[in-house]
């Protein structure tokens, strides 16, 4: 028996009716497929010719290390590690001498000067330090430190600048801070802070009689007139693009050259304050 025409046209009708949602009629392919392959893989694999945003961050990250053009040259680079070499030997001998040898002095604070200052000065330290600061050997005995030179008079400054080099320079170049885009202003400001602390406590603790506000003030007068060499010594090699990454011995050495800079321009605040402070303590024992 022969099904009614419109039977037929109406069971088609249902057969299209029941067809999945988003499926071209005439054709039976859905229309989402087109938009799936517009989204695949294939055109993100393909490297956009202007898609270089990761590496310029990656290089805007690495001027954090106080390196803009490093115009130092490279032959530089061997006289600063010889030097190095020879600060760190210079140090090391003086401690033996002192520890090794029980040359003591009166205080800790006095020996640890004298040890720091063979990391600037080298060799020319170990021969200040048998000059001016070598105490008698006697086993036992802690002796008073030879009296000042007008070369030893400012190392306690320098001193303590060394140290809060080798502890402020890591330190700000992990945190990553920065003033105005230049990490430099901050490493100033925390060397320069660091500094301060640590010769207040070389005052305290080194036997010179002064009280709290007046070895804070001496501290921070000696921090000062110190800057105006090594602060500003810093400032030249940064803007005149010889500031080479802390990473490298160029760096350091140019650092110990700043410190001796530092020693120049700190000398008349150190000098007039050591003669106060001798003045305060012959009167007080009087």
């Amino acid at each position: 028996m022969e099904r009614p025409a419109w039977l037929s046209r109406a069971g088609r009708s249902r057969r299209r009716r029941v067809r999945p949602r988003g499926t071209d009629v005439a054709t039976g392919v859905g229309v989402r497929r087109p938009a799936r392959a517009v989204g695949s893989s294939a055109e993100p694999s393909t490297p956009h010719p202007d898609s270089h945003q990761p590496r310029e961050t990656s290089t805007e990250g690495t001027l954090m290390d106080m390196n803009m053009t490093n115009n130092v040259p490279d032959w530089l680079t061997p006289i600063a590690w010889a030097f190095i070499a020879l600060a760190v030997l210079s140090a090391a001998l003086i401690a033996i001498d002192i520890y090794g040898l029980r040359r003591r002095h009166r205080t800790v604070a006095a020996e640890v000067v004298w040890v720091c200052s063979g990391l600037y000065l080298g060799p020319a330290a170990l021969w200040l330090y048998t000059k001016t600061g070598r105490a008698p050997a006697r086993t036992g005995h802690v002796n008073r430190d030879s009296a000042a030179s007008a070369a030893s008079v400012s190392l306690p400054g320098g001193a303590a600048s060394a140290v809060a080099h080798l502890i402020g320079v890591p330190l700000v170049l992990a945190s990553g801070l920065t003033i105005a885009g230049i990490d430099l202003w901050v490493m100033l400001l925390v060397i320069g802070a660091l500094a301060i602390v640590l010769l207040f406590t070389f005052e305290r603790t080194a036997a010179t009689g002064l009280s709290v506000g007046a070895a804070a003030g001496a501290a921070v007068l000696t921090v000062l007139a110190f800057d105006i060499g090594m602060a500003g010594w810093m400032l030249l090699l940064h803007f005149n693009e010889y500031m080479p990454p802390a990473s490298e011995g160029s760096f350091w050495f140019l650092m110990q050259i700043g410190i001796v800079l530092g020693l120049a321009t700190g000398y008349p605040v150190a000098a007039a304050l050591a003669r106060r402070n001798g003045a305060a303590t012959t009167a007080s024992t009087r």
